[in-house]
């Protein structure tokens, strides 16, 4: 891994209409960006805002996440039909897990040691002991699963079926399915609040956030987005992150170009940011300063200013980026 000289970088002021400096650490986080169409990742400094690395791996990554300790990096390459762990430390690939076919998203329990994976092709959950590297249970779920999380208590995981467009909650004790909730067409990503009382749900062609009662697995409120000048079939959402203080959603709206800004609390939709083309997946960095998003039609990153809310810079990286980890300092 090479090593990084911290400076101070400012961005023009023609082009944000203000100078912003951004001041460096004696450390950077890194953004881990899986590129679908290129086979590689490429990884993004988080002080300079600059790629410093590509590196290649297996056959159409997309799913991507570390370890607990960030010492492993998990990435779904889908078209190989594995998941490969990367020692973060050296960025060599050391193994490659069972995954079942075509793994495409995936949730490491807080055990950090049993992964759910979602098998598109094949109507699955997969789960793997990445300590055995063995599979340890298989889930039967609806056509085209995609979306998975796991309650912040362990407890249950969830998937999402795009065909079948259900959410299937699995018990993490047992590996059985224990309900299916109805939402609308092609839910994409599911992501817990961090009390684990509500589940926020994207549904791609149906062009709304369901969010969902955790104890009685109901639906309690939908969100629909509407952008000027923007018809509503391009409005797809996908990707949803958290702030840690619960208090702000933001939503990935795929070919819309932009991410959506909601109130948890009231669920009511504050603000759209302009992004990059198709935008996908996101995360936010260790501090919540910014939020990347990544955007697959323009082939870049959008750098979000969270306080600000607008969009600060263009990361050009690989083609069709698709997910996003960030290693902190």
């Amino acid at each position: 891994m090479p090593s990084h000289i911290k400076t101070k970088n400012c961005l023009p002021a023609l082009l944000f209409g203000a100078s912003l400096c951004l001041s460096q650490a004696a450390g950077a986080a890194t953004a881990y960006i899986s590129n679908e169409k290129d086979d590689s990742l490429s990884l993004i400094d988080l002080d300079t805002l600059e790629v410093i690395e590509t590196i290649d791996v297996g056959q159409r990554p997309r799913g991507i996440t570390f370890s607990q300790d960030y010492s492993k990096l998990y990435i779904c390459a889908s078209d190989d039909d594995t998941v490969q762990v990367m020692d973060v430390a050296t960025h060599t690939i050391i193994s490659n897990l069972p995954s079942g076919e075509d793994p495409e998203q995936f949730a490491l329990h807080p055990d950090d040691r049993r992964l759910y994976i979602a098998n598109e092709d094949n109507a699955l959950v997969t789960v793997v002991d990445t300590v055995k590297e063995q599979v340890i249970g298989q889930i039967d779920v609806g056509v085209e699963p995609e979306g998975m999380a796991i309650s912040p208590d362990g407890k249950v995981a969830v998937n999402t079926s795009e065909t079948t467009s259900m959410l299937h909650w699995i018990d993490t004790d047992t590996h059985e399915l224990i309900h299916n909730t109805r939402v609308d067409q092609r839910p994409r990503h599911v992501e817990f609040t961090k009390d684990g009382k509500l589940l926020w749900a994207s549904a791609e062609i149906g062009g709304t956030v369901a969010i969902i009662d955790v104890d009685s697995k109901e639906v309690i409120k939908k969100i629909r987005f509407e952008i000027r000048g923007i018809h509503g079939d391009k409005i797809q959402p996908v990707g949803i992150k958290l702030t840690d203080d619960g208090k702000t959603a933001f939503v990935a709206l795929g070919p819309a170009n932009h991410i959506a800004v909601v109130d948890a609390k009231t669920f009511e939709v504050i603000d759209y940011l302009l992004v990059g083309r198709r935008t996908w997946h996101m995360e936010f960095s260790p501090d919540e300063r910014y939020l990347l998003t990544t955007n697959g039609i323009s082939g870049d990153v959008s750098v979000i200013d969270v306080q600000k809310r607008k969009a600060i810079k263009s990361i050009r990286v690989g083609r069709f980026p698709w997910g996003v980890a960030v290693k902190p300092d």
